[in-house]
């Protein structure tokens, strides 16, 4: 009877310091314990060293925006499985951030026939109400081909949520690439050439990262067609992704071009 009363006790502690725990590690990033924790990637693996651009956190991702150029370099956002599965309305309200350089009016290429693609999908920030409002700062936005906008890359966009589901969790940095001397622009804005999107599958086991690099224009292939390695998009845009890994890990996912590791794998 003592024994039974005993291991009774020290169920009751464990539970009472996993709760505890968990209360700790929602009040650290803000949020219910029932909701997923994803603290700034750019934090927390060190992922960016962008030195021209302000870094500006917001509550579901984390914006490098260029104030020269007046769009994000980089946008880096952890996709749990649990944020695809929210259910926050889309918002419609683009904003221009007042805080931030050089950010532009939300009107700034009305009328220009670009859209205002953004580089985190508001399909991804529907866990939260803030993340959602957020994902329209103009911060987050570049003038995209309306085209690629609503085929290629929301297709892509997709495809990340399923592999995320799958996975447990995704790191995705996304971006345009400015090229040095760059000057079309519209509304002030620089208009990129092409666009990519990085993607690390950091609970897969092995695991694996790919890239995907789209011009700016209607272009509706399938992904295969845009896949390349993290390591080509490094070159295209002078961001160290994944710094943080181990250096053989880091060669090791960032040189694949492995898709079909993400199109086929089931878990």
């Amino acid at each position: 009877m003592l024994a039974e009363h005993k291991w009774q006790l020290q169920l009751i502690i464990w539970a009472l310091t996993v709760a505890l725990i968990a209360l700790l590690m929602a009040r650290q990033c803000g949020r219910r314990p029932a909701e997923p924790c994803s603290p700034p990637l750019a934090d927390s693996l060190q992922l960016l060293t962008l030195d021209s651009c302000q870094r500006v956190a917001y509550r579901g991702f984390t914006a490098y925006f260029d104030p020269t150029a007046r769009v994000p370099r980089c946008v880096v956002y952890e996709l749990t499985a649990i944020e695809t599965r929210g259910e926050v309305p889309r918002s419609r309200q683009f904003e221009r951030d007042g805080a931030v350089e050089g950010c532009p009016e939300p009107d700034a290429y009305a009328g220009s026939g670009m859209d205002r693609g953004h580089m985190a999908p508001a399909a991804d920030m529907k866990w939260d109400s803030q993340a959602m409002d957020e994902s329209f700062r103009m911060t987050n936005i570049c003038p995209q081909n309306k085209s690629l906008n609503e085929g290629g890359w929301n297709r892509l966009e997709e495809k990340a949520r399923e592999w995320a589901q799958r996975d447990s969790a995704l790191i995705i940095a996304a971006g345009p690439v400015i090229e040095p001397g760059l000057k079309r622009t519209v509304g002030g804005v620089v208009i990129p050439q092409r666009f990519y999107k990085v993607i690390l599958a950091h609970h897969a086991q092995p695991m694996r990262a790919i890239a995907f690099v789209y011009p700016n224009t209607a272009s509706n292939g399938p992904l295969r067609q845009y896949a390349v390695s993290v390591d080509s998009v490094e070159r295209l845009t002078g961001i160290d992704f994944f710094a943080a890994l181990p250096d053989e890990v880091e060669s090791r996912v960032e040189r694949a071009a492995n898709l079909a590791s993400f199109l086929q794998l089931k878990q």
